[in-house]
């Protein structure tokens, strides 16, 4: 008997005990020799534990290797020969009786290991269900313990007899009756024939014979030409000596009488090898099986016949003949054997229930334990048995008759088998056999694979999965490369290329059924879909396959490397057709929304090519394609900019919807331009070149779109600032009643007071609003960046475009315009028309003036150059506007490529002359040039709103703050009739509980002029301007911004600033005034009006205007009036060349360009140049000295000179300026002219 047949001493790894084991047996050990375990009292069995545990477990050295090893069959052997040894010396035992009581002790071990084994912890089910085995061998005999004896046994004797006579007590050989199909009664009478030569001392021949072998290098088991290496050969021959010595042990402690047995005392015989009694059966189930063969004993007797050659490696004369239980080729018959085994269990579950578990082995646990056993006896190695196993299911598997997973569970055990033996120290015939086996496997799966994906779109994971598996593992064994020209990169190339062509094709199905299905005539849906399509299914793959297969096949990859060249084809295909559809204007046949769908999913996919086929370089031109989609979005934007300002105020009321005090439609105004905007950003186009092209293009757009509302909001502005006349005309009791109400001190009909509304001041907020929200969309289209991105770009080449120029003409003034026939003052306005008579600009009436100042610019684009009639005429409320004078101007690109502003006085014809300012720069398709325009215009806009306020208010002021009112309160004096300046403090600004009234005494008015006027009386004066300051204040401090009221409210102070200098000194000028210089008491009135304007608007710092700004340099020329009011004329001139000679002797300053349109981009640009201007300030005393000569007698020769002079130099240093523009930055500076002799002072 042979108790480790299962496995563990066949070369196989035995499974390993818990490490706490030998510690639980050796307080088990211990208990049953000191007899306190009851269940182990019997007194033979505790002698054969107590031995065993003195004398074996308690060595040092026994546990120590035990404890390394943990073997549980080198632990169970040493029992068995321990208690081998303390039987047979027993005295109650005669002759062969300590053989049986031998077994009853190891059956009753096997119990106490299991019982030990329960105790500890992480055992492997593996080594219980081995010991389950054991125990379930051992059983007949502890159950024969009492019916056998040596007596009545029917062996052949201590050396030669076997223990089992009957087969009904022989598992393993009614296990083959039954693959084999013979009934008990045929196996016993083949039993009795064979009970003379298959002995225990032929299985101990068998053994020595093969250990010979081994020594001689005979074929059998094997030799060192069966292995590649000698490492592999020693390995091998270690194992095989160590297993078949450990086979005769066994043996020999069964049946000690073998050891005293020599070589040479074993039987020798030529006899043929046994055969079996009966020829098998035919068996209608099992076609493989041709004819019997000889049946296995419990001892693994040899099959007599086996088939022909089926390619496993093996040859039939490997083997000699010379023995009794080893067939002549124990590999091919063990294949044949597991062949039978498998068809029969595997017949067998057929008729199991549904309901119960079977193996994915097939083979039984009987069968496997009998199969295991003729293995151990034919020296068949593992790596062969679980080859063989593997090659059997895969011939199974391709038929159909096993599942899928009974190949994992084959190759499981292939690789475990791997595992415990390297395939490097296989025999070549084993290695070359599972390479073989493999190969067939590889291409099994792989073709299966090529066929899956014949329907690729609903392929799924767990469909593939497995195969894919069982490819990998034998890929990565690494045994297909010893196949000759067995490329696995090619079977994988092929597989990849099935997946394109099933790819190729599977996407033109989609495209016919997408076109068949199109209704209309938008060619861009099919697309969409397309892409819609293909992105889904690239999500599908990429969700169902996120790892390439086999580590190199990545099947999201190869289906987007076919499906977005193909639609790209397509898609160009289409170009002329999708192109004609949106040129159908008004109503395209392709909206732009679905032109523009297609462009981000076209995108999409050429991201896609990208991000899973970077190798994959697509040559599709992506921005070339959409280009013209894009340009034509642009046009229609273009085309919108109207209706977006129609009907952003159709519904505004102007009234303040904002703390800024703006009303709705500046608001919707941006709404309606935002959305081109983040359309055009969120393209993400390709090209940035382009992109920033665009964007320019856009800004454009929106820089018209802002023109227009400008000039919208200024004519609702102008409308409401000058209402139309009544259709009937007042009568003239009517006029005469209203001008006696209006009568003043002055003795005479004052100007009509405006006020102001609060619709008014909302119009004024939005346009300021409007430069805060644009700013805004420089920011979030980062302007600067385009700018940068075109002037980074190569030039583009020259497309004989001509070049455009931009000229800016402001209208300043006039002067000494003769008064018409009827009226002693004009209303004057002017106007500029080409050669033709076409009109281009007109400014606002300035009403009463001979003297009228405009301050109005106008923008003309040209290519070459210009002509313009510059017309002043007076305007009439019936009838035509009568010429009062006109001037030619030539705006000439030549003329004015300093790009410097020009302030040129032109004489008019008849009479009378105008300043005008002209500057130049060149036109240009750049975004900060077209956003700087939209601010200018804003700019403009807000500035011209803000000068009607003010020529509203001028009237006023100026009849306030006149010499006749300053004559008038000399000569005959005010009465205080009433008490307001504080008050105008506190209603205008703010009331103040520390500010307190003027005390004025009530009714006294006197009756002559006291010598000196108090502060109060000359305030007094100028009371009525007050008065309509509270009023008009108050609805500007309400409603306008806070922005925009201190613009206003500085435009106001320097309004003030120019009526009190012209109430000073006559403007600057050679020709002889009629002005007169005022008395030191009428000079001290101005300033005390200064002064008191000063406080007004200044406030104790809660005014509008801050203090720098109320000190500007006006104020401060204004206030160095009185240091040279009274100089002599001598000393005047004098100081006037000293100056100028200070002033030539300077470094002369170089002339800044005009202020660009660039300049003014953005806020900050704006804020920069204010600050720079304020830098600027520059003294003008000798002017001021100047006027003041001009209101003494024979100065105006004097006067003269000093403006030639002045103009000289000025032009000197506007030459060289322009020099310096026209030269390269090495060129050295020119030296400065020399100062021009300066005229004697006439006396």
């Amino acid at each position: 008997m042979n108790l480790f047949e299962g496995g563990g001493r066949d070369g196989s790894k035995s499974i390993k005990f818990p490490k706490d084991l030998l510690a639980v047996l050796d307080s088990k050990l211990e208990n049953i020799s000191m007899n306190r375990d009851p269940a182990y009292t019997e007194q033979l069995l505790r002698r054969s534990v107590a031995v065993f545990w003195g004398n074996r477990l308690k060595d040092p050295t026994f546990y120590r290797t035990m404890k390394e090893n943990r073997k549980i069959e080198e632990l169970i052997v040493n029992f068995i020969s321990s208690a081998a040894t303390s039987l047979q010396k027993s005295k109650e035992l005669e002759g062969d009786a300590w053989k049986y009581e031998l077994y009853v002790h190891i059956a009753q071990f096997i119990k106490i290991l299991r019982e030990c084994l329960r105790l500890v912890s992480h055992v492997p089910p593996e080594l219980t269900a081995k010991m389950e085995s054991y125990a379930e061998h051992l059983a007949p005999a502890t159950e024969a313990r009492n019916e056998v004896s040596p007596s009545t046994s029917n062996g052949a004797g201590p050396s030669g007899a076997v223990i089992f006579s009957s087969v009904s007590e022989m598992p393993m050989v009614k296990t083959v009756a039954k693959i084999f199909g013979y009934t008990l009664q045929e196996v016993q009478q083949d039993l009795s024939s064979l009970r003379k030569l298959c002995t225990t001392k032929a299985a101990v021949t068998d053994l020595k014979t093969c250990l010979k072998n081994i020594k001689i290098d005979a074929p059998f088991p094997g030799r060192r030409e069966d292995f590649d290496t000698d490492e592999a050969w020693e390995h091998w021959k270690h194992n095989e000596v160590s297993e078949l010595s450990t086979l005769l042990n066994d043996m020999v402690v069964q049946d000690p009488e073998l050891a005293r047995t020599t070589d040479r005392q074993l039987p020798r015989t030529n006899s043929p090898r046994p055969q079996s009694t009966y020829s098998f059966r035919d068996n209608a189930d099992d076609g493989a099986i041709s004819r019997r063969t000889s049946a296995a004993s419990r001892y693994s007797l040899a099959l007599s016949s086996f088939p022909p050659d089926d390619g496993d490696g093996m040859d039939a004369e490997a083997q000699t003949s010379s023995f009794t239980y080893i067939p002549s080729n124990s590999k091919r018959f063990y294949k044949r054997l597991m062949e039978l085994c498998i068809e029969h269990d595997l017949r067998a579950m057929y008729e199991l229930d549904g309901d119960e578990e079977v193996s994915l082995e097939i083979i039984s646990s009987e069968t496997r334990r009998m199969v295991d056993e003729c293995a151990l006896r034919w020296r068949v190695a593992n790596p062969y048995r679980v080859t063989t196993a593997l090659d059997i299911m895969k011939y199974k598997f391709e038929r159909e008759e096993i599942p899928f997973a009974c190949i994992p569970e084959a190759m499981q055990s292939v690789a475990n088998a791997a595992g415990d033996l390297p395939l490097d120290d296989w025999s070549k015939e084993d290695a070359a056999y599972l390479t073989k086996v493999y190969g067939e496997l590889f291409n099994i799966f792989l073709g299966g694979l090529y066929h899956s994906f014949e329907n690729l779109e609903n392929i799924k994971p767990d469909e593939i999965n497995p195969a894919v598996q069982i490819i990998e593992s034998i890929r990565d064994t690494g045994l297909l490369d010893r196949i000759p020209d067995f490329k696995i990169e090619d079977r994988f190339n092929d597989l990849g290329n099935r997946v394109r062509a099933a790819a190729a094709q599977q996407y033109s199905l989609k495209v016919q059924e997408l076109f068949a299905a199109q209704v209309g005539v938008n060619r861009a849906i099919p697309l969409l879909l397309l892409t819609d399509w293909i992105e889904k299914q690239a999500k599908v793959f990429d969700s169902r396959f996120p790892d390439p297969l086999f580590g190199t096949l990545d099947l999201v990859g190869l289906v987007i490397e076919n499906y977005v060249p193909l639609f790209l084809n397509d898609l160009e295909t289409a170009r002329r057709r999708l192109l004609e559809g949106s040129a159908n204007q008004p109503t395209p046949d392709i909206p732009t929304q679905d032109l523009f769908a297609l462009y981000r999913r076209t995108k999409s996919m050429l991201a896609l090519l990208k991000a899973f086929c970077p190798q994959l370089h697509e040559d599709f031109d992506l921005a070339g394609y959409f280009r013209p989609y894009v340009q034509q979005w642009l046009v229609s934007t273009d085309n919108m900019t109207g209706t977006w300002v129609k009907n952003a105020l159709a519904e505004d009321q102007f009234e303040a919807v904002g703390e800024e005090g703006h009303s709705s439609s500046i608001v919707d105004l941006f709404e309606f331009m935002k959305p081109p905007i983040d359309f055009l950003l969120e393209l993400e186009w390709t090209d940035q070149y382009e992109e920033a092209r665009f964007l320019t293009s856009l800004s454009k757009t929106i820089s018209k779109c802002i023109e227009q509302y400008c000039r919208t909001v200024e004519e609702l502005f102008m409308t409401e600032m000058y209402p139309r006349a009544a259709p009937t005309a007042p009568t003239a009791s009517r006029n005469f009643i209203e001008r006696a109400r209006l009568l003043t001190i002055a003795g005479e009909a004052p100007a009509e007071p405006f006020n102001f509304s609060a619709t008014s001041c909302v119009k004024l907020n939005n346009i300021e609003a409007a430069r805060k929200l644009l700013d805004q969309l420089y920011v979030r289209i980062d302007a600067d960046k385009v700018a940068e991105t075109l002037d980074s770009a190569p030039p583009i080449p020259n497309k004989n475009e001509k070049e455009r120029f931009l000229f800016t003409v402001k209208i300043i003034s006039a002067e000494n315009l003769p008064p018409n026939d009827s009226t002693s003052k004009l209303d004057s306005f002017v106007t500029l028309s080409d050669e033709r008579g076409v009109r281009y600009a007109k400014t606002r009436t300035i009403y009463e003036s001979l003297n009228p100042r405009w301050e109005e610019t106008f923008d003309f684009s040209i290519v070459s150059s210009l002509w313009l009639l510059a017309s002043v005429r007076d305007r009439a409320l019936i009838g035509k506007h009568d010429i009062i004078g006109h001037a030619s101007l030539h705006l000439d690109p030549a003329r004015f490529g300093d790009f410097l502003a020009h302030d040129m006085w032109l004489n008019m014809d008849p009479a009378g002359r105008i300043m005008i300012r002209v500057s130049m720069e060149g036109e240009q398709e750049d975004i900060q040039f077209f956003f700087g325009r939209a601010f200018r215009s804003l700019k403009r806009t807000e500035g011209d709103m803000a000068r009607i306020f003010i020529d509203k208010m001028r009237p006023i002021i100026q009849q306030t703050l006149s010499r006749k009112v300053i004559q008038t309160l000399i000569k005959s004096g005010l009465g205080p009739t009433y008490n307001k300046l504080r008050d105008y403090y506190k209603q205008a600004w703010g009331p103040s509980a520390s500010e307190p009234l003027i005390p004025l005494p009530a009714d006294e008015k006197p009756k002559f002029r006291p010598e000196q006027l108090s502060d109060e009386e000359v305030t007094q004066a100028i009371a009525p301007l007050f008065d309509y300051f509270e009023t008009n204040v108050k609805v500007l401090n309400d409603y306008l911004s806070k922005t925009t009221r201190e613009m206003v409210m500085l435009k106001v102070w320097k309004e003030l600033l120019v009526v009190i200098d012209a109430l000073l000194l006559p403007p600057l000028s050679a020709e002889p005034t009629d002005v007169k210089a005022l008395s030191e008491k009428e000079v001290d009135i101005v300033f005390k009006w200064l002064k008191e304007l000063r406080a007004f608007f200044y406030a104790e710092g809660s005014g509008p205007v801050p203090i720098e700004d109320l000190q500007n340099q006006k104020y401060r020329d204004i206030m160095s009036v009185r240091l040279y009011y009274d100089w002599h004329t001598d000393a005047l001139m004098e100081e006037c060349v000293r100056m100028m000679q200070q002033s030539l002797r300077a470094a002369p300053t170089i002339k800044q360009r005009a202020k660009s349109i660039k300049a003014q981009r953005n806020l900050g640009t704006i804020k920069d140049r204010k600050k720079e201007k304020r830098k600027e300030g520059d003294s003008s005393n000798g002017e001021i000295i100047m006027r003041i000569l001009r209101m003494r007698p024979r100065t105006s020769d004097f006067i003269a000179q000093q403006l030639a002079i002045m103009n000289a130099v000025k032009s000197e240093r506007e030459a060289r300026a322009k020099g310096r523009l026209g030269q390269s930055n090495h060129v050295s500076r020119p030296s400065r002219s020399p100062i021009p002799p300066v005229p004697s002072i006439p006396r």
